[in-house]
């Protein structure tokens, strides 16, 4: 069987290169057997990082980019001024056809924009998102978007976000029809500020997804819904919320399956949808276990050719 060949950011990340080597043991032990890694960034600290960690270097494939885009950098100027990054490496890489998809923990909007830029969108006229896990009670969870991307989005880009979440929860989450909501501050269509009444208005009734309405922030992780539409302000908002309320309960000795799920190390990143390539973007504060659900997510996505599924999908609402 051909392995999928991710390739991993060796500079992304807030405790980066250790949280990577330590990521890159993990996938070679647990997922091994269907994923080949690509490690970007500067060849002699790989080289360095593989045997202070006892891999093998023949067990990856290296790829020399020097340059690192820190996380307090200006993303735009960032990839501008040193072009010989790991992060544009990577993608240009996967625009090659010489990786299968991309993982990085490292500075969001860098790898958001130079994804978008360098691997283009799948169709025109349509905005990418972020996507994340909403943990649920009913055991199978939810997915939000966006989650980041842009802070401001049209009617039309959060019926877009819809078909990007429909496809995701369809092939990923393997569930034929899921349910679609849409975030606001009421259940009724006349609830909400005048983007929200008018997506609400596209959405109703709609073939290309199963849309159930408006869902309340207080039924974010109930059943009502599988899949909650909404710009990424409030995406961001809620995502954060979830990461602060988690750890509030650890810190109080707070613990069972349930609130592990909000844990990011369980999660895997947050998928960039939209773009012509598999790219999955990792919390900043990433360690080995978080790292390797990165890039297991990543290979997921490239295994049910998700990016080519939702090009059809909205293709499909073109015509």
């Amino acid at each position: 069987m051909t392995k999928i060949n991710i390739g991993l950011d060796i500079a992304g990340g807030d405790f980066a290169p250790q949280c990577n080597f330590d990521g890159a043991r993990l996938i070679l032990d647990q997922l091994g057997d269907r994923v080949h890694l690509t490690l970007i960034g500067d060849q002699d600290l790989i080289r360095e990082g593989l045997a202070a960690n006892g891999i093998a270097p023949d067990a990856v494939s290296v790829f020399h980019a020097p340059e690192v885009i820190e996380m307090g950098d200006s993303p735009m100027r960032a990839l501008a001024s040193k072009p010989n990054n790991s992060i544009s490496a990577g993608l240009g890489l996967l625009k090659a056809g010489k990786i299968d998809g991309f993982a990085s923990a490292g500075n969001t909007g860098a790898i958001f924009g130079a994804a978008v830029v360098a691997l283009g969108t799948v169709i025109e006229n349509i905005r990418p998102c972020m996507m994340a896990i909403a943990p649920r009670e009913t055991g199978k969870d939810a997915i939000i978007l966006d989650v980041g991307a842009s802070a401001d989005s049209k009617p039309e880009n959060l019926y877009q976000f819809a078909i990007l979440g429909h496809t995701f929860y369809k092939y990923i989450m393997g569930e034929e029809n899921p349910k679609t909501g849409l975030i606001n501050i009421g259940e009724e269509p006349e609830k909400g500020n005048e983007v929200v009444k008018a997506a609400y208005k596209l959405m109703a009734g709609s073939t290309d997804f199963n849309f159930i309405g408006n869902v309340e922030g207080n039924e974010l992780f109930g059943g009502k819904a599988d899949i909650l539409v909404c710009n990424g302000f409030t995406g961001n908002v809620v995502l954060k919320l979830c990461e602060g309320w988690y750890r509030t309960c650890r810190r109080f000795g707070l613990k069972n399956d349930y609130l592990e799920k909000f844990n990011f190390e369980n999660q895997g990143g947050s998928p960039v949808l939209g773009i012509n390539g598999s790219v999955v973007i990792g919390h900043g504060i990433s360690n080995g276990k978080a790292i390797m659900n990165m890039v297991k997510l990543t290979a997921e996505i490239v295994e049910n050719k998700l990016p080519w599924r939702i090009k059809e999908a909205l293709s499909n609402n073109e015509q």
